[in-house]
């Protein structure tokens, strides 16, 4: 459960951590959820916000829209398939979030946080060898929310505070950066212990496994990627982990569960044909590597290996095109990147969807060197029946500046309608707004991106600038604008309620 993406929490780790300060100290930052010895689906849905609104506000967290695309596809299948097995259970699907933040990081590492958020690092996309071993790690830290682990480790001892438990998943989130200055915090013998009871047990481990490869195969995954993906951790548990593997730390590997595995395995080696490669995952693992705050130095050389690539077979060719064509436009070397993306065009033409990937790539690098003609036509060359949520967000701000912002805010008014947590999207259809004028709902889709992080004042901040605005002096109403007005109070009631709900959190806390 240890991410390297979040710092801005570190305060009150120290506060919450350190052997000299209480652990009263540490309840000013986190949620009162009762006597401590349970806690409800509402509690720790709060628990899991007030967790998530800190990893939203973390520079190193990235809403990018083609890797986002891309592990939905693997995540709405898991989820689908824990509700055919049972087990996830109507009122968890009802009240969690289910949502993947992802950070820039190049450690190997998912964590699960309470009420249904997990945390994905780049750093495990760009490691992993194929679609069905990154199924495997999200099946796994699905089941641990499924399963309740948070809820059960506190019921297991009284000692485990609500406060406590956030208070130590906050720490790991902020310090796991230095290890000294972990290690310096978590020294206390009050604090040792809590973190050992925040090790999920052998026992849930071995559930979240066998729970979790269930799910992967019933998702259609294949059950060859639990067993490589264990594999892995395994022969980087032999090397005694070299600080790129957190998710060893967090999940340790025992004899009984390699044990398991390798009965698995010991099953899956009579399968006869060998797995075909997966390009997508493959130009998908490539953009993640390059996405993880690579430096300079780093991106030159994957321009200058995809460059001097020679003849070699799709499978291979594919990532080092997509790696030097992704890191020439981060260079501004338009030449390069052009040059890139064309031969990557010509390698997958004989994918469909891999080809998509490569389109999605020309049409980004021709929009960061102002060319919107040409990225615009790189997007139209994407059959319709492929095209998703990548496609409508990259186009969205060409065709703003292209005087088609009413188009641009009806496709987008039916992103949000789909998805009112897609951040994104409210940001796109506030310019739309904006761009034709219509101010009183560029203000409102800006409070609802606050919402969608989280961010619940701010929101309310925001919903109250657009009742004053509604209310002022203006030259004429814009076309629906009393229906939007009232739209605005409603929402705005809907979040004062929960900001007075959080405020009186705080007071009781004090």
């Amino acid at each position: 459960m240890v991410s390297t993406f979040l710092r801005g929490a570190q305060r009150l780790v120290c506060l919450a951590l350190a052997g000299t300060v209480t652990w009263a100290a540490a309840q000013s930052g986190l949620p009162s959820l009762g006597d401590g010895s349970s806690m409800t689906t509402a509690a720790e849905r709060r628990l899991g916000e007030r967790i998530a609104r800190e990893l939203y506000r973390d520079p190193d967290y990235i809403d990018d829209a083609v890797l986002e695309d891309y592990v939905q596809s693997i995540w709405q299948p898991l989820l689908a398939a824990a509700k055919q097995r049972g087990e996830l259970s109507s009122e968890l699907d009802e009240r969690f979030a289910w949502e993947i933040l992802m950070g820039r990081d190049r450690t190997i590492n998912a964590f699960a946080l309470p009420g249904g958020y997990l945390g994905l690092h780049l750093g495990l996309i760009g490691a992993v060898s194929s679609r069905d071993e990154l199924a495997s790690v999200l099946a796994h830290e699905l089941t641990h929310v499924t399963q309740r682990h948070i809820s059960r480790l506190m019921e297991q001892s009284s000692r485990i505070t609500p406060w406590a438990i956030g208070a130590m998943i906050l720490g790991a989130l902020a310090v796991s950066k230095n290890p000294d200055a972990a290690n310096a915090v978590i020294m206390g013998s009050q604090a040792a212990a809590v973190q050992s009871q925040l090790n999920f047990s052998r026992d849930m481990e071995r559930e979240a496994d066998r729970i979790g490869y269930g799910v992967a195969t019933q998702a259609g995954f294949d059950p060859a990627g639990f067993v490589s993906m264990f594999d892995k951790l395994q022969q980087a548990s032999k090397l005694n982990d070299n600080g790129a593997f957190p998710y060893l730390r967090s999940h340790p590997l025992t004899t009984e569960r390699m044990a398991d595995m390798q009965a698995r395995q010991a099953l899956l080696e009579r399968r006869a044909a060998p797995p075909q490669p997966d390009l997508v995952h493959g130009l998908m693992a490539a953009r993640a590597r390059v996405l993880s705050n690579p430096g300079p130095d780093r991106l030159r050389s994957w321009v200058g290996e995809a460059t001097a690539l020679g003849h070699v077979p799709p499978a291979q060719a594919a990532p080092v095109l997509y790696a030097g064509a992704l890191s020439a436009s981060r260079l501004r070397d338009t030449a390069a990147a052009r040059s890139l993306v064309e031969r990557l065009r010509t390698t997958l033409q004989a994918d469909p969807k891999a080809l998509r990937q490569a389109q999605l790539l020309a049409a980004e690098t021709e929009a960061a060197t102002g060319d919107p003609a040409r990225a615009q036509a790189a997007l139209a060359a994407i059959p319709a029946e492929l095209a998703g949520r990548p496609e409508l967000l990259l186009a969205a701000p060409l065709q703003i500046r292209s005087g088609r912002a009413a188009e641009v805010a009806q496709r987008l008014q039916a992103r949000v309608v789909q998805d009112p947590r897609d951040a994104a999207a409210w940001q796109l259809l506030a310019s739309a707004y904006g761009e034709q004028g219509q101010t009183l709902r560029a203000i409102r889709a800006e409070a609802e991106l606050q919402v969608a992080r989280l961010d619940y004042q701010g929101a309310l901040d925001r919903f109250k600038a657009a009742q004053n605005y509604a209310r002022g002096p203006r030259q004429g109403n814009a076309p629906g604008d009393h229906i939007e007005a009232s739209i605005i109070d409603t929402r705005a009631r809907e979040i004062e309620a929960i900001v007075r709900e959080q405020e009186k959190e705080r007071q009781a806390e004090r």
